[in-house]
């Protein structure tokens, strides 16, 4: 006698059509925990009220002077002490701006001018060679060079400054705008060539060694790959060590004497003594001096952070 046995037709569960596999039971895993995190909200996501609070009270302290020197440069100095000085001029003039484009400013702006961009650019040339040397090279004699130029950093300024004086006296270039340019550029060396290093080491050397095999020199490497590729670190250099020497107080004191040879830092150190109690007139020298190099920074300030942090991850 046969048995026959029928079974009915297994339906699925009503909340799955579909066979559980470990691939299944994965994804299911996958999108529970994305709906907890949707739920529960990334900890990226969260308000952070205190580090909001202190950024704004922190870019207040940033702004407030800025936006006194700013104000206070268009008004005269009956207007200063007659009105409240936080709150902008109601008959804003640029009277002090005439006053010190009328005592040689444009004549220290030139001098700045010379100086910084010779400085730089002098610093640019040796440290990207420099680095280019360091980094490919194969020898113990790069790394040596690397550990001396390293030194420079930790040689402060100031307890150089006699031996440097010293020196500008024995090669008569005393007052003189190349007794500003040379001391400069020998101690912006250092800190070029290491940022420099750092950002040329993350070019693949892959890179380096297809062009190699192409038949391309050193010096063709150094000019289309090194420098394209190396473009942030070199705007970071440029934009720093510009604004170290733009606003460069103790070489142009020590160094030079005469007014023919006088910069802006120094400049100001005179109109607060010339123009007295003329606070416009001195802040409106100030705001003068800060445009070139703030220009400069609007412009290149998506490299400068790139510059700064290429390499010292790794």
């Amino acid at each position: 006698m046969t048995h026959t046995t029928s079974s009915e037709p297994v339906t699925p569960d009503a909340k799955s059509d579909r066979a559980i596999t470990p691939e299944t039971a994965g994804a299911d895993r996958g999108n529970i925990k994305q709906n907890k995190v949707r739920r529960t909200g990334a900890p990226g996501e969260k308000l952070n009220i205190l580090g909001g609070l202190g950024g704004w009270i922190w870019l207040a302290v940033i702004i407030l002077p800025i936006y006194y020197i700013v104000i206070t440069s268009f008004r005269t100095s009956e207007d200063l002490r007659a009105n409240n000085q936080l709150l902008p001029s109601t008959n804003p003039t640029i009277a002090p701006f005439i006053k010190v484009l009328q005592n040689d400013f444009l004549h220290y702006f030139t001098n700045s001018v010379i100086v910084t961009l010779a400085t730089v650019a002098v610093v640019l040339s040796a440290s990207v060679m420099a680095a280019y040397y360091i980094t490919r090279s194969t020898t113990l004699g790069g790394k040596r060079l690397f550990q001396i130029i390293l030194l420079g950093i930790a040689i402060p300024v100031q307890a150089t400054i006699i031996p440097v004086y010293y020196l500008i006296q024995q090669l008569g270039l005393y007052d003189t705008l190349w007794a500003l340019i040379l001391p400069q550029i020998a101690f912006a060396i250092p800190l070029s060539v290491l940022i420099i290093v750092n950002f040329v080491r993350d070019i693949p050397a892959e890179l380096f060694e297809s062009m190699k095999v192409d038949g391309a020199g050193e010096w063709r490497i150094l000019t289309s790959l090194v420098l394209p590729m190396a473009k942030p670190a070199l705007m970071t250099v440029g934009i720093y060590q510009a604004l170290q020497v733009w606003n460069s107080f103790l070489f142009p004191l020590v160094l030079t004497q005469s007014s023919e040879v006088r910069v802006l830092p120094l400049s100001l150190w005179e109109y607060s003594g010339q123009f007295g109690i003329d606070v416009p007139a001195t802040l409106a020298a100030v705001v003068l001096s800060a445009l070139p190099l703030l220009v400069a920074y609007i412009f290149a300030r998506r490299h400068i952070v790139a510059g700064l942090t290429a390499g010292f991850g790794k």
